[in-house]
């Protein structure tokens, strides 16, 4: 069967640890491209919460001195455009940090403004 939808791979690491680390939290997959990519709501579903979610390919430093490698959790690369930062409908971006061991994934939360 071909599949009809997925998510990209950060999209799904966001959703996965909010589900993990916040039980009683719900996380929601717009059907559209809006400039969303996550909603996150209480299990009611009364409140909301937006979240464009920005991941990286991890990048091997190799322009940092081999001394100070092993003290570099993660790589990646993003470009971001200031105007489309803040007008942003999202709530929250999330950067997603795919170790460059591959064993942690951290998430660095931005509020738009």
């Amino acid at each position: 069967m071909k599949p009809m939808f997925s998510i990209h791979a950060g999209e799904f690491l966001v959703g996965d640890h909010v589900e993990r680390q916040f039980p009683k939290l719900r996380v929601w997959v717009p059907s559209r491209d809006t400039g969303i990519d996550l909603l996150v709501t209480d299990s009611a579903a009364q409140s909301t919460v937006s979240i464009q979610v920005k991941a990286s390919r991890d990048y091997l430093p190799t322009h940092v001195d081999p001394r100070y490698r092993s003290d570099i959790a993660a790589c990646g690369w993003w470009n971001f455009n200031r105007a489309k930062l803040e007008g942003s409908a999202a709530s929250f971006w999330v950067l997603v940090l795919i170790g460059l061991d591959h064993t942690r994934t951290d998430f660095l939360v931005v509020p738009p403004d």
